[in-house]
């Protein structure tokens, strides 16, 4: 079984130069520590993390790496500017020796993304809140709609 992690980035303050560009705020910072401390107690490990360019994901994914090993990293500008199906295209490409994946992303889409592959309502992600998902699928070429159940959502 392959488990999925889905982050949506901690809360971010405003820029005056792009959003792409936008850092946490001191309260997302102490958010996604406490959540990275929690994590760590029940997770050791990742296998890989892909994780958006932008500088608030970045950041996020920084702080959760105080707490969780992170084995493999892909960082990308395509999970920032691409949809839904740039983030299944790159799930399918996993290769099939990884058992988890953390997802580092942006709304709406990492919430979209949560929704097509646990086949339920529509979640919205908050800033800084993990969906744990369980795959039911042996490689990730695999991964579509309806293959996870969602486990739990950490905030």
């Amino acid at each position: 079984m392959k488990q999925l992690f889905l982050l949506r980035h901690g809360e971010a303050g405003f820029s005056q130069d792009s959003d792409f560009q936008r850092q946490l705020t001191k309260k997302g910072r102490e958010k996604l520590i406490r959540m990275g401390l929690g994590l760590g107690q029940k997770l050791k490990s990742v296998d890989l993390m892909y994780c958006s360019s932008a500088q608030r994901t970045l950041e996020t994914a920084e702080l959760i790496e105080n707490h969780i090993f992170i084995k493999e990293k892909i960082y990308s500008r395509d999970i920032y500017q691409g949809g839904m199906g740039a983030m299944i295209a790159m799930l399918e490409k996993t290769s099939p020796s990884v058992d988890s994946c953390l997802f580092v992303g942006h709304n709406p889409t990492i919430s979209l993304l949560l929704a097509h592959i646990s086949d339920e309502n529509y979640l919205g992600l908050q800033p800084g809140m993990l969906a744990v998902i369980d795959l039911e699928i042996s490689d990730w070429k695999m991964i579509g709609i309806g293959t996870g159940i969602l486990k739990e959502v950490i905030q």
